[in-house]
């Protein structure tokens, strides 16, 4: 069975002889560049910078070989555009602060800062204030909240639909062509993350992308919208779901069923220990406007939609799934009332669990070896019965985690992949 075939099989809650895995596809399921660098070093495979897909959180591509070596079951299209808001070509050498070779867009632009930190700027452009920054010796950008000034009693919807525009026959060309590559020239599964998709993702309210933001940008703002402009949301959630919706078309002429998976919308709604918001409120400001794109994709498409969101989300599951999402990630196994054997016997039945196969926070970090390996195979035997589930860390594998651990990880699926 091929991976593309597996993934597939899962997505319609069948279980394959040997469940699905992915390293890579999507901006939480990655791999930090610098550990992908280890790795390939570890499997004794060609040595070389490492291509930057995520140039915000420094995820590195996940190649054909490498993916072999880890058992991986999808692809990704990288984006057309990054979320500095440059294209990702013009790839040149560039080196992390722990001495990893990589590979950057031609207008990836940083600027040290007096303290050994690193600025980086929206279309790469140093003529206006920089939209993220990178600590010294840190492993990823931060988003820079550049809050202007608002009518906080009339904000302007405009204003926060600056970025939901049509798609340009530039980016869905570029779509297309990579589709056709990743498809004729791998078994993968294909996971697309078209933009524009997203409704109030506090990675993409800053606005990174953009060179003087308008509108709402605080994060602390945004959430406070929640209880205090609700209607303000709703109107903008409309008319950003619309827009999505009309993209979308055109994204589906681009790929057709080539792609597996969209990589919807990454808000999101959980903490560690409880919610961002309440079911009540979700169901009035987030659901119609997630189930009208999820509604139009299954009515018309083959894709099946990828919902990230972190935390202790056991209350919003259910309503997730009547929105229309087909995939959960990261499965927060480490959050309040995230128990794995809860999840599967409660929800398993109407979502795929994409993740939740090992901690990241405590376990694959910090623990040992031997530790790693008996929770890995622990969350198989829970989260693989009558399929529905993608074997993948709890959100994205970080610079620091010991490739030792990496590895124990890697043995654990080998040894307990098939039935």
């Amino acid at each position: 069975m091929t991976g593309r075939e597996r993934i597939q099989l899962t997505l319609s809650h069948q279980e394959p002889e040997q469940f699905a895995v992915d390293f890579g596809s999507s901006p939480t399921t990655g791999i930090s560049a610098s550990l992908i660098y280890k790795l390939r070093k570890a499997y004794g495979l060609k040595e070389k910078s490492i291509r930057i897909t995520d140039c915000y959180q420094m995820l590195g591509e996940v190649e054909g070989d490498l993916r072999e070596k880890l058992g991986a079951d999808c692809a990704q299209i990288i984006p057309f555009e990054n979320l500095f808001g440059f294209r990702n070509i013009g790839w040149k050498e560039w080196t992390m602060f722990d001495g990893t070779p990589v590979l950057v867009p031609e207008k990836f632009n940083t600027k040290e800062t007096p303290n050994g930190g690193l600025y980086q700027y929206a279309k790469g452009d140093s003529n206006f204030p920089p939209s993220g920054f990178m600590p010294a010796g840190g492993y990823y950008f931060d988003a820079i909240i550049r809050q202007g000034y608002f009518d906080e009693d009339n904000p302007s919807v405009e204003d926060n639909m600056e970025e939901f525009t049509p798609y340009t026959d530039e980016m869905l060309d570029y779509t297309h062509r990579e589709t056709e590559r990743l498809f004729n020239n791998s078994d993968s599964a294909i996971v697309a993350i078209p933009g524009g998709t997203a409704l109030g993702d506090i990675a993409l309210v800053p606005a990174p992308f953009l060179k003087e933001p308008k509108g709402i940008r605080d994060i602390e703002e945004w959430y406070m919208s929640t209880i205090i402009r609700p209607e303000f949301l709703k109107e903008l959630y409309d008319r950003q779901s619309d827009m999505a919706v009309e993209n979308l078309k055109k994204y589906w002429q681009a790929v057709g069923s080539k792609v597996d998976v969209i990589y919807l919308c990454g808000t999101d709604l959980g903490t560690q220990s409880s919610q961002f918001c309440s079911s009540e409120t979700f169901r009035e400001i987030y659901l119609p406007y997630y189930k009208k794109m999820n509604d139009w994709i299954h009515q018309n498409t083959t894709w099946k939609t990828f919902k990230h969101c972190c935390g202790a989300i056991k209350p919003l599951i259910g309503d997730l799934i009547d929105a229309g999402f087909d995939i959960l990630n990261p499965v927060q196994i480490s959050a309040y009332d995230m128990d794995p054997t809860m999840l599967k016997n409660t929800f398993g039945d109407n979502i795929t669990f994409w993740g939740g196969g090992v901690d990241t926070q405590k376990t694959l970090a910090f623990g040992t070896p031997e530790e790693v390996y008996t929770q890995v195979r622990e969350n198989i035997q829970i989260f693989r019965s009558h399929g529905g589930f993608v074997f993948n860390t709890v959100h994205n594998t970080q610079q620091n985690v010991p490739v030792e651990n990496f590895l124990a990880m890697i043995e654990a699926i080998k040894d307990h992949r098939s039935k």
